[in-house]
C-alpha cells in the first residue's frame, strides 16, 4: 500500500477503556460510595460508555456546537451517577472524569506504534480532545508524533469531516491514509472517504465474554494486534513520509 500515515482509532483499539474505567470506578467508589458494595465497577464503565454515541449525536447532526468529549463524557457521568443513586459533588466527579486521562494501552500497543512509526507518522483519530489525547499518551507511553482528532477538525466520527479534513491537514489525499481501528463502523466512514483500512482484533475490548464482532468488511488489513500490522505494512512495502 502506498500510504503515508497510519491513523488510529483509540479507545477500545489502542487503550482498553473497560479495564481503565471499571479500575477507577472500583477505585472512586471505595471512597465516595463506601456503603454501595452493590456496585459492579465492570457494569457502571458499559453504562458509562453506552452514552458515548448518543452523546456525540445532537453535534453531528448540527443541534449542538462543538463540545468537546470531556465535557460530554463528564455530562454522561452526571446523568449515570443519577441514576444509580449516588450523590457526588463536582470535585468528585471531575477525579473520576479524569480517568479517560488515563487509559491502558493494550499490551501490544507501544511496541506496534513504535514500529510502524519507524515506517511513517502515526497519530491518533480519535473523538477524544486534545488534552485528553495528550495526557493519555504520556501516561502510557503511546509515540504519536502528532495530535489529531475531533477537536482539531471540529468534527466528530463517522462524520465524512472528521477523514478527510484530517487528510486535508497532513496534505494528503484520503487513500494516502490508513485508518486504524478495531470497529467495523469506523473503517467502514473511512473507506467510504477514500481512506484504506486496517481491522486490529480487540476480543477483550468489552470484557471476557463480551461481543467479538470481528472484521465484517472488506479491509485491506486485518490482524491481531499492532505489533502484527507493523509488521504486515513493513513486509508489503508501506511508504515512508519521507519517500
Amino acid at each position: 500500500m502506498d500510504v503515508r500515515v497510519a491513523l488510529f482509532d483509540v479507545f477500545g483499539t489502542v487503550v482498553d477503556w473497560r479495564t481503565g474505567i471499571a479500575d477507577a470506578v472500583r477505585t472512586w467508589s471505595a471512597v465516595h460510595a463506601p456503603t454501595r458494595s452493590d456496585l459492579d465497577p465492570g457494569d457502571v464503565a458499559d453504562r458509562w460508555r453506552a452514552r458515548y454515541q448518543p452523546s456525540m449525536q445532537p453535534i453531528r447532526n448540527g443541534s449542538r456546537g462543538f463540545t468537546t468529549l470531556d465535557v460530554l463524557h463528564r455530562e454522561s457521568l452526571v446523568d449515570l451517577l443519577t441514576e444509580l443513586e449516588i450523590d457526588a459533588d463536582d470535585e468528585a466527579v471531575d477525579a473520576l472524569n479524569a480517568a479517560w486521562h488515563a487509559l491502558p494501552p493494550w499490551p501490544d500497543s507501544v511496541a506496534g506504534l513504535t514500529a510502524i512509526r519507524e515506517l511513517m507518522p502515526v497519530a491518533p483519530l480519535s473523538n477524544g480532545n486534545v488534552s485528553l489525547l495528550l495526557d493519555m499518551a504520556r501516561n502510557a507511553g503511546l509515540p504519536w508524533d502528532t495530535i489529531l482528532g475531533a477537536q482539531v477538525v471540529r468534527a466528530y466520527k463517522p462524520t465524512p469531516e472528521s477523514y478527510l479534513r484530517t487528510a486535508e491537514l497532513l496534505d494528503l489525499e484520503p487513500e494516502r491514509c490508513l485508518m486504524v481501528a478495531a470497529h467495523n463502523d469506523d473503517l467502514a466512514a473511512a473507506q467510504a472517504c477514500g481512506l484504506r483500512t486496517a481491522f486490529v482484533r480487540r476480543p477483550l475490548e468489552h470484557g471476557p465474554g463480551g461481543a467479538d464482532p470481528g472484521p465484517t468488511g472488506d479491509w485491506d488489513v486485518v490482524v491481531r494486534d499492532l505489533v502484527e500490522l507493523g509488521a504486515v505494512l513493513a513486509r508489503t512495502g508501506a511508504q515512508t513520509r519521507r519517500s
